[in-house]
């Protein structure tokens, strides 16, 4: 595979995360990060990336569009490059925004993908749906976003239960380490040993369910024992219906994700 160019529109937090990551892959030659005031992300050069205020011209040098904009702000950018993107390759990050709409928009190579936070520190789950790439161009977008951690193709319905998923998970597992952290204060740690402790048993616990394919409940019934300390700490998360809380958390934000969809694309003007 030939070295390409990619281009990331609008170079916030997460496409700054994006701009970082893919500078250092080796089949990328050059990434450049736009933002309409540059000078806030100079610090991306010393990773190596090229930053411009420019959005024309990034889209024009680039192989591979990445477009890191607000929904809001879809309709505009896409507008303003969409002959310079012509027959591209052009991810979407923004979300609730339909294949159909996008392509309504530019005569681009849409993927609508939902990263998270994680991709901060290259370990997000990146779902993505497409409907007109070829298997090699398939391949390079997985290639883009295993650079930042895992990724999966699902079909587009999907997208709203994602988002509600592991788009906002993030704030649902910092919820439950923050009241693991709080456990371990009135217990009587230090707050550096709790927090240490609280982050490296999630991050293991994830790990270990990951590398060996074992059932969550697996996982559960390795560590409890008759009569021992785990089983009076479940019995306390079940009598506090935590499971139901995190199942209606998620059945929420996946609810509020349809709603908002609708109302975005109705607002750019959906066709």
């Amino acid at each position: 595979m030939n070295k390409i160019n990619i281009a990331v529109i609008g170079a916030g937090t997460v496409g700054s995360a994006i701009a970082k990551a893919l500078v250092k892959e080796e089949f990328v030659n050059k990434v450049i990060a736009t933002r309409r005031r540059a000078e806030k992300i100079k610090w991306l050069e010393e990773h190596g990336v090229e930053i411009s205020s420019d959005n024309v011209k990034a889209a024009k040098d680039a192989d591979v569009i990445i477009l890191a904009v607000k929904p809001n702000k879809i309709r505009e950018v896409l507008e303003g490059i969409k002959e310079e993107i012509r027959g591209k390759l052009t991810i979407s990050l923004a979300a609730g925004l339909s294949l159909k709409f996008l392509k309504s928009l530019a005569e681009a190579k849409f993927v609508r993908a939902m990263p998270n936070i994680a991709i901060l520190v290259g370990e997000s789950f990146t779902a993505y749906a497409t409907n007109d790439l070829s298997e090699e161009e398939i391949a390079l977008v997985e290639r883009i976003f295993g650079a930042m951690g895992k990724c999966l193709r699902i079909e587009e319905e999907y997208m709203d239960a994602i988002t509600g998923l592991s788009g906002s998970g993030p704030a649902y597992a910092s919820v439950f380490l923050e009241s693991m952290i709080y456990g371990g204060l009135k217990v009587g740690l230090p707050r550096d040993i709790a927090l240490l402790a609280a982050a490296q048993t999630l991050l293991g616990t994830a790990k270990l369910l990951l590398e060996t394919n074992l059932h969550p409940a697996q996982i559960r019934d390795m560590v409890i024992t008759p009569g021992g300390t785990t089983i009076d700490g479940i019995f306390e998360l079940e009598d506090s219906r935590v499971r139901t809380a995190i199942m209606k958390a998620v059945d929420a934000a996946t609810k509020k994700s349809k709603i908002l969809s609708l109302e975005i694309e109705a607002k750019q003007g959906k066709i």
